[in-house]
């Protein structure tokens, strides 16, 4: 039997590339839209507040944030800052929540500026399939737009804040890591870290950088300099180099041990077959970077990973639409969820996950937990 999908708690007009929970506000931050090609799809950031009635999560649209032309495919939030990857730039948002009232005066009545949706009456948007009336605005003004990448093909693919959100780091198509002070966005440092695009980026500690790479690497940095390259299959000797590259990284926690880390890596098939084999998750050790296990996850091609805030669970989003969560210790027991993008895992794990759903026509964010996910993520 099928697991039972849950409740669809919100549907965008637009395809969903990636969300983010508010470390301190009960309330989701999604992102995406059709580009710039000429579709009729809309680019936005949907602001949705999050609270239990009636012992079950509502959503409650309170502003839809137009981005014109721009999609936002990759975001990371610190507090009330945004950094939205759009094309080859990196916009720095700042939002601020106000009661309807204090948008002041006819304007505010009249709807002047950007508007939030209206209010709707009628049924639960579980039974309905849309969301509830809006019960606050949402103020956005851009801070920073800084270009982020100069390939031909131009793309930010990845971005995050350091733990102390000093620092902002962006990686993109043109295989180039660049450190932004904040909240200056000056330019601190520049360096090719691979041939090819950088997939992803994860920030541990003293200040290094992980990087995943179209071109087969995952490094370790240090500021500019190569700390270790990272080899998932060494202890895997009928795998050869090239069949296999990383696509994503992250840091976790370690359960019962305070202050110790485990970086975590996926590695997916290079190239697509009739008969796919299965792609890989890697634990490493987070200090010495040494790899202590190494475990299939399936068939479906991994798309991104995500870490509970306790380090007990790890989430695994596919092209295809699904998630499976494994348990961290043992990168077993894989127990798909029917959605399709875990952003963002709850110390215990729910019945539901955070995710976005890209589709051409429209986007669902199934029932997310209520959580504090860290700066960086």
């Amino acid at each position: 039997m099928a697991p039972r999908r849950p409740a669809e708690l919100y549907r965008a007009p637009f395809p969903l590339y990636t969300v983010r929970v508010h470390p301190r506000r009960p309330l989701a931050i999604t992102a995406g839209g059709g580009g710039a090609a000429k579709t009729g799809i809309r680019n936005g950031v949907h602001f949705l507040q999050l609270e239990q009635i009636g012992g079950r999560l509502s959503a409650s649209l309170l502003h839809s944030h137009d981005t014109e032309t721009r999609a936002t495919m990759t975001m990371a939030l610190a507090d009330d800052i945004i950094a939205a990857g759009q094309d080859a730039t990196c916009h720095i948002l700042r939002f601020s929540l106000q009661a309807p009232e204090a948008r002041g005066g006819a304007a505010g009545r009249s709807g002047g500026g950007e508007k939030g949706p209206r209010k709707r009456k009628g049924p639960s948007p579980a039974a309905q399939g849309d969301t509830q009336s809006q019960t606050r605005e949402v103020a956005v003004e851009t801070l920073h737009s800084v270009r982020t990448d100069f390939s031909p093909d131009a793309l930010q693919k990845a971005v995050r804040f350091n733990a102390d959100c000093s620092l902002l780091v962006t990686g993109g198509a043109d295989g180039f890591l660049r450190l932004w002070e904040f909240p200056s966005m000056k330019k601190a440092l520049e360096f090719k870290a691979h041939d090819g695009e950088i997939e992803d980026i994860a920030l541990g500690p003293d200040n290094k950088v992980v990087t995943a790479g179209r071109d087969f690497q995952c490094c370790v940095w240090q500021r500019d300099q190569l700390v270790t390259g990272l080899r998932w299959n060494e202890n895997l000797p009928g795998i050869p180099d090239r069949a296999y590259r990383y696509q994503a990284c992250r840091f976790g926690a370690v359960e019962d041990n305070a202050g110790a880390l485990r970086l975590y890596t996926v590695q997916v098939p290079h190239k697509r077959e009739r008969r796919p084999p299965p792609c890989y998750l890697t634990k490493w050790d987070g200090k010495s970077f040494l790899p202590l296990l190494t475990r299939p996850c399936g068939n479906e091609v991994v798309s991104c990973l995500s870490v509970s805030d306790s380090g007990t669970f790890l989430g695994l989003g596919t092209v295809t639409g699904s998630v499976a969560i494994h348990i961290a210790f043992s990168l077993q027991a894989p127990s798909p969820s029917g959605c399709c993008c875990c952003s963002a895992l709850d110390s215990s794990w729910p019945r539901s996950c955070c995710c976005s759903s890209p589709s051409p026509a429209s986007s669902r964010l199934a029932s997310p937990p209520l959580l504090r996910p860290p700066c960086q993520d």
